[in-house]
């Protein structure tokens, strides 16, 4: 599960941006969609954002028109942009490939007030 490598988290203002990316191996990224999920603490990991191997992309509706999710198919990584950070946006971020059992072992984002 050690397949997965998420980077990018930080502290940052409320307002600001980070970029999360997560690099993977070939033959997970040709195969799966890829999703960012976030758990915070008390609460239970959710998904934020996906991308099918064809491009199209899904967001929870608190990110949506603030998050990006993207792929670089050259460099086998997934990217979450990440603008307009709110406090309640503080978790542990995850890659995902969806519907297997690869995970990254999380960044920390944390937003403060």
């Amino acid at each position: 599960q050690v397949q997965l490598v998420e980077s990018g988290g930080g502290l940052v203002q409320a307002g600001g941006s980070l970029r999360l990316s997560c690099a993977t191996s070939g033959s997970i990224f040709s195969r799966y969609a890829m999703g960012w999920y976030r758990q915070a603490p008390g609460k239970q990991r959710e998904l934020v954002a996906s991308i099918t191997t064809g491009g199209s992309t899904n967001y929870e509706d608190s990110t949506k028109d603030r998050f990006t999710i993207s792929r670089d198919n050259a460099k086998n990584t997934v990217f979450l942009q990440m603008n307009s950070l709110k406090p309640e946006d503080t978790a542990v971020y995850y890659c995902h490939a969806i519907s297997s059992v690869y995970w990254g072992q999380g960044t920390q984002v944390t937003v403060s007030s």
